[in-house]
């Protein structure tokens, strides 16, 4: 890779966020069909996944940085001339998969933990409401609540997101251990807020218009996003 590695990235301007999903279009175009074969194949391990109870869940959530290492993998061989493969999307069973593995189960964890917390104080707060009979207005106030604890969770989630986001590309090529490389992608996606918000935004109104033909808008978005975040950790980890 050119450049000089930034331990905990580079704080970039927000316009840098729109720019990620431009770069990752234009690696895209460079193998669009392969680019579409390899989500396609993602969407059915991972759909295969859901019909197995509970285990193929929790697999799902381990194996996810597995998969994203594959695919910064992929990317990076487009970005550096080279072409990408099927087998790169699972590039990451064969690279640290025991500290991607890591980063998915630290994840699980987490998870599993703020939803059972966030369950236990809001659940009981439901439950008397409901109980106490009050009619429409306790219903409406278990609503709320359900709202609420479904606000406080994503806020609680979010910190934990930020340390998986960059946690792939970390390990893969910069072979840090799970910790610190969740840490790195923590730092690097706080100093980034409003470059991160603008992408966010962007993929969200582009995820709504890519659901609308039957959800196949999302063959392409999906590579575009998974490319995005190769293009993200090389803007914010590289000067």
């Amino acid at each position: 890779m050119q450049g000089d590695f930034v331990p905990g990235g580079r704080a970039l301007p927000a316009g840098r966020g729109w720019a990620w999903i431009v770069e990752g279009w234009a690696l895209f175009r460079r193998q669009p069909l392969m680019w579409i074969l390899v989500a396609a194949v993602l969407l059915v391990i991972f759909i295969v996944f859901a019909f197995i109870p509970i285990l193929g869940s929790l697999a799902a959530v381990v194996l996810a940085p597995v998969f994203g290492a594959g695919l910064v993998i992929g990317s990076r061989a487009l970005a550096e001339g080279g072409s990408l493969e099927v087998a790169h999307l699972f590039a990451g069973f064969r690279e640290r998969f025991g500290t991607l593995a890591t980063v998915g189960l630290i994840y699980l964890g987490a998870s599993v933990a703020i939803a059972l917390v966030v369950g236990l104080v809001t659940g009981a707060g439901v439950w008397k409401l409901v109980g106490s009979g009050a009619g429409p207005a306790s219903v409406g106030g278990a609503g709320a609540t359900v709202l609420l604890a479904f606000l406080v969770m994503m806020a609680l989630m979010l910190p934990v997101m930020m340390a998986v986001w960059f946690a792939p590309p970390l390990v893969v090529f910069h072979e840090l251990g799970a910790g610190e490389a969740m840490r790195q992608s923590f730092v690097a996606c706080l100093r980034n807020i409003m470059p991160f918000l603008v992408y966010g935004v962007i993929a969200l109104l582009l995820g709504m218009l890519a659901a609308l033909p039957f959800g196949l808008g999302w063959l392409v978005l999906g590579p575009v996003l998974g490319a995005s975040l190769y293009t993200s950790y090389r803007d914010i980890f590289f000067k």
